[in-house]
Parts: C-alpha cells; sequence; structure tokens
C-alpha cells in the first residue's frame, strides 16, 4: 500500500470525445482490479454516467476532479481522498485533452487535471480512419504544451494486422511509445441516449458484461506492465488530503433564518395533536391522521436524536451525486439514507430533510407518477417546511407534471422532454435565503438537460445566474431549493452544514 501522496496514477486522455476513452480507462480499471490491486477511480469534468461505470469496475467509487466547479487548488486534495488505502489511480479524461470549460483557457481540461496531478498522460487515438497522419496527430499533442508529459499512446479500432503495421510505422519517429493496440470490438459498445452512455444502475446485468469485456480486451491488446511503470512515474503530491469533517471546520458556520420565500414562513413539522398541512394538486389530506406521525422505511431504533435523517434519492431514475455529498452530510451530523423513487412507497422511518440529484426521470415518467404513496410523503414533507434539496431530475420530480404525468406537486411548474440539449458549466448566485444557502452565497454549477420546466424560476428563484445570459432560474419555497444547476458542494462545504442545521430545527 501506499501514501495517496505518491500513488501511482496515470490519465487517459483523448484528441475528442468518442475516441474510446471510456473504454479505455474502465477496461483498464477492471484489469487491474483483477490482478488483485486497489484502484482509485476518477473522472475530469462534472459527468456522473463515467464514473458509474468506474465504480462498478473497482468496487471504489467513482470521484469526479472538476477544476471549475471546485477550483484548481482542490483537485489535488479531492483526488488525495478518493486514492486513500490504494495501489494505483487511473483518470478519466473529458473531451479532447486540451478542451475545458468554454473562454476560460485550459481551466477544468484534462491537461490541467494532469499537470496538477503531476501524472503521465496516455493519449487514445480513435485510428479507423488513417495511418501515417497520425503521427502528425500524435506530435502536436505531445507537443502543444511541454507541461502536459504523454507517456504512450493507445490506438484504438485498428481494422488489421496492416493497418496497426503502418501506425507503428509512422509513430516510430515521434518519440511516443505504443503501450496498446485495440481492434474493433462490438460487444464492449455501450448504448447510449440523449445524454450520454446509460447508466450502469438501469442495465447492471448488461453493465457487467460490458466491463468484463472491457477489461479483457485491455489485458489483449494494451500493455499493461508498461502502462504499470509510467504510472509509478508520476510525480509526488505535495499537500493533504482532502476530508469532509476537515472542510466542514474551516467553513463559516452557516446563518440559519427561514427563508421567506413563496409565501409565508415555514410551518411547523408534523407533531402529534397538530392538523397536518395541506398539500398541492391533489395530494392534501393523504398524509398522517392527528395524533400519527410521518411513517417510513427501515426501523428508527438506535438512532442518535440530534442525528436528522436524510433521504437521498437513488436508484434507476436518480443516478447522479457525488460522493464527497454524502460525507459531508454525515460529517455534519447528518444520518444518511438512501431510498429508491421507484420502488419505496416510504421516506425513511424519520426523515427530516431530502435530497434529491440528477438523473433519468423523463426515462421513468410512468413508473414515477404509479408511486403515489411515495409522491404524498414528498409533498407532505415540503409543505411541512422540511429542507429538500434538489438538482435538475429532482426539479423535474418536484414538478406539477412530467410529460402530462403527475409528479409530487410541490412546485407549481410543469417539465416536459425538448430536442435542445442544454449543456454547459454556469457561475451562479443565491439570489435568497434557502435551506441551502444563505443570500448572496456564490457556487459554480453546471447544465446538463434536454428538458424545460415552465416557468423557469419561482416568485423566490434559486440562483441567480451569469451565464450564457443573466437570468435567475429555480426555486425557493419554504425549506425546498429546486434548481437545474447541478453544483458540487466541495466548493462550499458551509451549504451541507447549513442544510444538516435546517434539518435538525426543522
Amino acid at each position: 500500500m501506499v501514501t495517496s501522496s505518491s500513488v501511482p496514477r496515470l490519465v487517459i486522455a483523448a484528441p475528442s470525445s468518442g475516441s474510446g476513452k471510456t473504454t479505455v480507462a474502465t477496461g483498464l480499471m477492471a484489469a487491474l482490479t483483477g490482478r488483485g490491486l486497489a484502484v482509485s477511480p476518477h473522472k475530469v469534468g462534472p459527468d456522473y454516467i463515467d464514473p458509474g461505470y468506474h465504480t462498478l469496475a473497482t468496487g471504489r467509487p467513482g470521484r469526479n476532479l472538476d477544476a471549475y466547479l471546485c477550483g484548481p487548488e482542490l483537485v489535488g486534495p479531492l483526488f488525495a481522498h478518493g486514492a486513500r488505502g490504494c495501489d494505483i489511480a487511473v483518470v478519466e479524461g473529458v473531451m479532447g485533452l486540451f478542451d475545458g470549460a468554454a473562454g476560460e483557457g485550459e481551466l477544468a481540461s484534462t491537461a490541467q487535471v494532469a499537470k496538477v496531478l503531476r501524472a503521465p498522460v496516455v493519449l487514445v487515438v480513435d485510428a479507423s480512419s488513417q495511418s501515417r497522419s497520425v503521427a502528425a496527430l500524435v506530435h502536436g499533442f505531445a507537443s502543444w504544451d511541454p507541461q502536459v508529459r504523454l507517456g504512450g499512446v493507445i490506438l484504438n479500432k485498428v481494422a488489421s494486422d496492416r493497418h496497426e503495421e503502418l501506425l507503428r510505422e509512422a509513430l516510430d519517429s515521434v518519440g511516443v511509445p505504443v503501450l496498446g493496440v485495440l481492434r474493433r470490438a462490438p460487444q464492449v459498445d455501450t448504448p447510449s441516449r440523449h445524454l450520454g452512455l446509460v447508466p450502469v444502475a438501469e442495465r447492471r446485468a448488461e453493465a457487467v458484461e460490458a466491463v468484463a469485456a472491457m477489461a479483457r480486451q485491455v489485458e489483449r491488446g494494451c500493455d499493461v506492465e508498461g502502462l504499470l511503470a509510467l504510472a509509478r512515474g508520476a510525480g509526488a503530491l505535495d499537500g493533504a488530503a482532502w476530508d469532509a469533517a476537515a472542510a466542514l471546520a474551516s467553513s463559516p458556520p452557516p446563518p440559519l433564518p427561514f427563508p421567506s420565500s413563496g409565501g409565508a414562513a415555514p410551518g411547523p413539522p408534523l407533531r402529534p395533536g397538530r392538523p397536518r398541512p395541506q398539500t398541492p394538486d391533489g395530494l392534501a389530506g393523504t398524509g398522517p391522521a392527528r395524533g400519527q406521525e410521518l411513517e417510513g422505511n427501515g426501523p428508527a431504533r438506535g438512532r442518535k436524536r440530534d442525528a436528522p435523517v436524510i433521504a437521498i434519492a437513488g436508484g434507476p431514475a436518480f443516478t447522479f451525486s457525488y460522493a464527497e455529498h454524502t460525507e459531508l452530510l454525515a460529517a455534519a451530523g447528518a444520518e444518511v439514507v438512501p431510498f429508491d423513487p421507484l420502488h419505496d412507497e416510504r421516506l425513511p422511518e424519520g426523515t427530516r430533510g431530502l435530497v434529491i440529484g440528477g438523473g433519468f426521470p423523463e426515462v421513468y415518467a410512468a413508473e414515477l407518477s404509479a408511486n403515489l404513496p411515495l409522491r404524498r410523503a414528498v409533498a407532505i414533507l415540503a409543505a411541512s417546511g422540511n429542507p429538500v434539496a434538489a438538482e435538475c431530475a429532482g426539479l423535474l420530480y418536484l414538478c406539477r407534471e412530467l410529460d402530462g404525468r403527475p409528479m409530487c406537486g410541490v412546485l407549481d411548474a410543469s417539465a416536459r422532454m425538448t430536442d435542445r440539449l442544454t449543456l454547459g458549466y454556469r457561475d451562479a448566485v443565491a439570489v435568497g435565503d434557502s435551506a441551502l444557502a444563505a443570500a448572496g452565497t456564490r457556487m459554480r454549477g453546471h447544465e446538463f438537460h434536454r428538458t424545460a420546466v415552465e416557468p423557469g424560476a419561482g416568485a423566490a428563484p434559486a440562483w441567480g445566474v451569469r451565464s450564457p445570459g443573466p437570468r435567475v432560474e429555480g426555486f425557493v419555497q419554504r425549506g425546498v431549493h429546486a434548481s437545474y444547476l447541478h453544483t458540487h458542494w466541495a466548493a462550499v462545504p458551509g451549504v451541507a452544514r447549513r442544510f444538516v442545521e435546517r434539518c435538525r430545527t426543522s
């Protein structure tokens, strides 16, 4: 075992998207895990889907390294946190090697992360339609930024022995070793749809076989020992690993005014002897009767009285979440309990707060709508003033309807699928106080969806967004904070502590 600051590491990059990074990175992770190594999986950028395949390949949480959302200064500490106790780390890049946040130079690019991590880069090249030209391409990537160490190339989608011979001959003059040659192999293809690969949680058995096929292809076609040797040449990292408790301790304490947005101040949580709150869109009167508490899944015995239960949506419909969010909530004193809105008819017992991240509710709209008991429970929790943090898919779930199917009705808004892709980083500021952020809190986020919500903002918006043009978006009402923006709480850990404190006092 090695320390996280000196763990051998590689960055798997490419000239562009679609070159085969995920196949190579995931296959290498699985192949190394199959050799008995503890592999730390990482993904550059905000993408949630690839880390699911990384987790399947390694048995460890896939973690994102996003220099835009978290700042370049957190890339090293977050990497070291994930790599604790591991024998090697594999980092899958994003887009092309030098592509980053639009108009921001190298910020959030794979190249920037590789430099911060002092890690050698392996370039995966789609060689399907070229031969000698591959030398010019690899030479350009090797010489563009002298601070990026291009340690090898893997040729993907090679057609034949003769094609491989021509490619290797062309690359002899470049001085970048060929560390792998992968032939076309449709069995390792993973299905895609409107936002990229289908997440692991939606195709577990097929995903297991796809990852195993990727591992076999890497073992057959790559110089795994050469890749290990290259990884061992990575430079040592300075600084301490990120730690959730330490991050909370160094963040300013959260002010906790009740948000006045969306009408009156939030009502009291359900208690015996108090009338239950009215809930929207036909869900009123469906909660516990007078003198009863909210019911939920699982036992509540043995829980600390001051540890609020925070339910986190999961399952096939809600697959997008950063591992650090759960760690921050737990470090702030919460008991984090997952649940599946497709199948669970109740929130976890004792739920005081709810986090609903990203995913694909549009794919499962019929099933989510059919789970009326859970929709009622969510509506009652929100109407009671308990904190609810919803991002993208969570926003859609809280709407009155999604593609004409009834959802939770917490927000007086309608959601629908569109043909338009909304994609990009955003600079945001909290317009007013909420359970998640105090007014004026600045965060960076990422949008990635093909849906639209009408209206796009409530009477009290969640965020003021500067790009791609000044606008407000999202909803704050009672304890609810709902928005399209995916944010990374490691950048502003105080939001997790604020959320937990609101749950504790609700």
